[in-house]
């Protein structure tokens, strides 16, 4: 956002995530990322944008890892497979809420045990859905479909097009 030139402050969420509940992965992001924003519209006002980041591999979603095990285990599961990285966003503003979704399909190329273990131990997967950053300098993907903001954490050219259809 910053890049594009918009002023912005953040303010984390309060809000509480509840447990997976089975909804498609798409509709529990859009989810979390309207509560996040509502959270913190009630507190501040003002034009609030809330976003949640999903990966999700054959229907199953992978959250953040618990332990180092979980983030390796994840890690594995990803190698040479595609996955879906689905990022639910809201834009909450006193007149107008938009809530929907971009997803990316992400390719990993075979990661090695040694690779993932020499990964976590930067400590960079731990506060990551799906135990990665796509921005960390490793090489882990292969290629991407879609948006690369977007497995970043933030569609930005939606939210951009968004913030513009506002003014």
């Amino acid at each position: 956002m910053k890049n594009a030139g918009v002023d912005f402050q953040v303010v984390p969420s309060d809000y509480v995530e509840p447990k997976y509940n089975g909804k498609s992965p798409e509709k529990y992001a859009e989810f979390l990322a309207l509560n996040k924003a509502k959270s913190v519209f009630e507190k501040t006002g003002g034009i609030v944008i809330g976003a949640d980041t999903i990966v999700a591999i054959n229907g199953k979603i992978l959250g953040k890892p618990s332990c180092e095990e979980d983030a390796f285990s994840m890690l594995k599961e990803l190698s040479n497979n595609v996955h879906e990285v689905i990022t639910g966003y809201a834009v909450v503003t006193e007149s107008k809420t938009v809530n929907s979704h971009e997803k990316t399909l992400v390719t990993f190329n075979e990661l090695s045990d040694e690779l993932i273990l020499n990964y976590i131990k930067t400590g960079s997967p731990m506060d990551k859905a799906g135990a990665y950053g796509i921005q960390d300098e490793f090489n882990l993907v292969k290629s991407t479909v879609g948006s690369y903001d977007n497995v970043v954490g933030l569609p930005t050219e939606k939210i951009l097009q968004i913030l513009a259809e506002l003014k």
